[in-house]
């Protein structure tokens, strides 16, 4: 996907955000990126999924599979359109595991898709959970990566933009210096504004 065409539509859907947030690792940063907005707004998104279909289309994938929550709406449509098998795994003591009569079979191509990866860590839990069972990674996917080179996959891994966003150490971070108020964005919800610095 073209990265103009790719921002055009993160921006559209209200997903990419500029401002001053607080980022789950304690770290702050000036642009976030919501991909629940754009996948509320499935005729934006389908772009994406196509995109990700179309890299796959020739791989055999014959399951789709994403960590809950962010990825599920990423494995059903792009599964819908490989007319593959849609699955998630989910957290269980700590640990990713298909539950809900969810599971692979030795030998399925398995496609391990995210909304956005940032480290990787969550795709590569499923990943390692979708071998355990027998089945093989074909490759990763997502929306947007967004890991600076931190996520390095042993299989094929496609996004349709990468983005390079600079996090900064709260101690460090320009924004409080300019005393911007922080906003902690993500699934939690976006109420809790505090000053910092």
């Amino acid at each position: 996907m073209e990265r103009k065409r790719a921002e055009s539509l993160l921006r559209t859907s209200g997903a990419l955000l500029e401002g001053h947030f607080l980022l789950t690792s304690g770290n702050h940063s000036g642009r976030y990126i919501q991909c629940a907005a754009l996948l509320s707004r499935p005729e934006l998104a389908v772009e994406f999924m196509e995109d990700i279909a179309k890299e796959f289309a020739e791989a055999g994938i014959d399951t789709v599979v994403a960590p809950a929550i962010g990825g599920i709406i990423v494995s059903y449509e792009v599964a819908r359109i490989l007319g593959a098998r849609a699955l998630f795994l989910e957290r269980e003591n700590g640990r990713m595991t298909f539950r809900r009569g969810f599971g692979v079979e030795k030998g399925e191509r398995v496609l391990v898709v995210e909304d956005v990866i940032t480290t990787g860590g969550s795709v590569i839990e499923v990943r390692d959970t979708v071998r355990e069972n027998g089945a093989e990674t074909a490759g990763f996917a997502s929306i947007v990566d967004r890991s600076g080179g931190r996520f390095d996959p042993d299989s094929p891994y496609y996004y349709s933009i990468h983005m390079d966003i600079p996090i900064y150490d709260p101690e460090q971070c320009p924004l409080c210096r300019e005393g911007k108020p922080v906003v902690k964005p993500g699934s939690r919800g976006m109420g809790d504004t505090r000053k910092t610095g």
